[in-house]
């Protein structure tokens, strides 16, 4: 009698175990074949996909941000919604800069700039400190470590704003705030600040007298002509060297007209300001620090043409004030040849600034175009040593006799 050994146990165990191995290697195969089973149409969408992914990643990093279509298939897939991406950042989050110093220029639009910073810090809350210092622009070390400490002890978002030459913070190793400023054609800003300091603006309030009172009838109703074809002190360099040392710092170098107070103004201009604009384009100034600052400028250019607003601007306007003969300014130009060199600088950068931006606008001619500039340094003749200028005195002293 022949044994079944099909109903065995044993056999029965080794069947069961073969089935299994069976299953897995048809599993494995099955998982091996899948890649090869894509259709072309498939690797086409996924080629498809992966250039739109590139594509969208290039223009991300080309336009500082995600285009729309990307923020929508992120509120799509994501768990973000709108209000996560575009609600205000909850309190005790600052803004970035949260630290921003105006160390404004004098007679370079500064008064208007800080009226629009007070209607800006009540709409805004940021912390608006404007110091009412405007004679002391250079400081001792000592002076200068008190003005840091008081400026990064003031409570953030703040704005600090005064008359003062740059200050270096890294130097006394303290955190460096965000610099912007404003500056404007060097001759017109020597014209303005010239009759400003004599007899004010069209405020009423006689605030030259209260800024100079010191200040002679014989001084206040000097002619500029005279003051400056017959280098008065307030006429002639250094005072006339003004709009670089803001810029170039509170080295005693900076105060000296000449290549390197011109090329360290540059590279601080470069480094550590976030925006130098110009006065003679304003609207487009006010434009980009709404871009670059929006915690703080936003809504700053409906305010600037509101016409409370433009009436309370053309209050501060400086009187009396008139242009200087082409002779005095051959000579004014002559004392200002570095600051014309750093203005048309800034200009430049400027123009740069609002071309990356995108910012399309028709820039206004310069107050003293390049040519008239150029005819006035070709017409401007060096100076006389003191042996020539006596000499050229008593020349014009016998051709006036001659004519008389």
């Amino acid at each position: 009698m022949m044994k079944n050994f099909s109903s065995s146990p044993l056999h029965s165990n080794s069947q069961t175990s073969n089935h299994f191995r069976e299953r897995n290697n048809k599993q494995h195969c099955f998982l091996w074949a899948v890649p090869f089973r894509f259709s072309p149409r498939g690797y086409g969408f996924c080629m498809a996909s992966l250039f739109l992914f590139c594509f969208g990643s290039l223009f991300y990093q080309l336009n500082g941000g995600p285009p729309e279509i990307l923020l929508g298939i992120r509120q799509y897939l994501g768990k973000s919604t709108y209000l996560d991406d575009h609600r205000q950042p909850p309190p005790g989050v600052l803004p970035f800069p949260s630290q921003v110093v105006y160390n404004r220029v004098g007679k370079c639009g500064s008064r208007t700039v800080v009226i629009l910073l007070r209607l800006l810090s009540e709409k805004h809350q940021f912390t608006l400190v404007s110091s009412d210092i405007h004679n002391k622009t250079r400081l001792t070390k000592y002076e200068q470590v008190d003005l840091m400490k008081n400026i990064t002890s003031i409570p953030q978002p703040y704005l600090y704003t005064r008359h003062v030459h740059y200050l270096n913070f890294t130097r006394f190793r303290v955190e460096q705030p965000v610099y912007i400023n404003i500056i404007r054609d060097p001759i017109n800003r020597f014209v303005s600040n010239y009759f400003f300091r004599r007899f004010g603006d069209w405020r009423g309030e006689q605030n030259h007298l209260i800024r100079t009172p010191s200040m002679k009838d014989d001084e206040r109703y000097l002619d500029i002509n005279v003051c400056i074809l017959e280098n008065y002190p307030e006429c002639s360099n250094p005072r006339a060297f003004y709009i670089i040392p803001y810029f170039c710092g509170q080295h005693p170098q900076c105060r000296e007209p000449g290549v390197w107070a011109l090329e360290k103004a540059k590279q601080n201009v470069l480094e550590n300001y976030l925006l130098v604009g110009i006065l003679e384009e304003l609207e487009d100034v006010l434009v980009l620090l709404e871009r670059l600052l929006p915690h703080y400028f936003t809504g700053v250019l409906d305010i600037f043409k509101s016409p409370h607003f433009m009436k309370m601007g053309n209050m501060t306007g400086t009187v009396r004030k008139h242009t200087p003969t082409l002779e005095a300014l051959q000579v004014l130009y002559h004392h200002m040849r570095y600051e014309y060199e750093f203005y048309d600088f800034v200009r430049k950068q400027f123009h740069l600034v609002k071309k990356k931006i995108g910012l399309k606008s028709i820039s206004k001619p310069p107050a003293y175009p390049p040519a008239f500039l150029q005819e006035l340094a070709r017409r401007t003749q060096e100076p006389l040593e003191e042996d020539e200028e006596l000499d050229a005195d008593l020349e014009n002293a016998n051709s006036w006799l001659v004519q008389s």
